[in-house]
């Protein structure tokens, strides 16, 4: 690592203390992914909502294989997994230099053959597309990573 990115990831570390906590704990409202809160800086793969709808990730095969594939790609993403169920799945990503705070939420759907996801900031209004960019690089990265398995 060089100088430059142990800076910017003390400044993250620094920073992302100072963000609030969530008002109550990430989970599943009756057997589905917390709606979005109303303001631009939230997208769910279970909203009907056109401003906030995305696609759900898709998966053949084993659900069971796809899930350890998701978990494994939450890490490499730089995620950091804050609870998890047999379907269900919290993790938590920083962005860099402000430490802001994301949660991504992710729901198995044996049953359509997805997996589906919310990512939203804890703090402001406008994410600038950063929640919606970070679902589909995690989409290509699952994919990838199930390609190659």
């Amino acid at each position: 690592m060089d100088i430059f990115s142990e800076a910017v990831g003390a400044i993250t570390s620094q920073l992302s203390g100072l963000w609030p906590q969530p008002t109550e704990k990430p989970q599943l409202v009756n057997g589905k992914l917390r709606p979005c809160p109303g303001t631009p800086n939230c997208v769910s793969s279970e909203s009907d909502n056109p401003i906030f709808n995305i696609a759900p990730i898709a998966f053949s095969g084993s659900p069971d294989q796809a899930w350890a594939t998701l978990k494994l790609v939450v890490s490499e993403q730089g995620g950091a997994v804050q609870d998890e169920g047999k379907e269900y799945l919290w993790s938590t990503f920083t962005v860099p230099v402000f430490g802001f705070i994301d949660d991504v939420e992710f729901r198995l759907s044996t049953a359509e053959g997805v997996i589906h996801v919310r990512s939203a900031s804890r703090l402001g209004i406008s994410d600038l597309g950063v929640n919606r960019g970070r679902v589909e690089q995690l989409r290509t990265a699952f994919q990838k990573a199930l390609d190659h398995r």
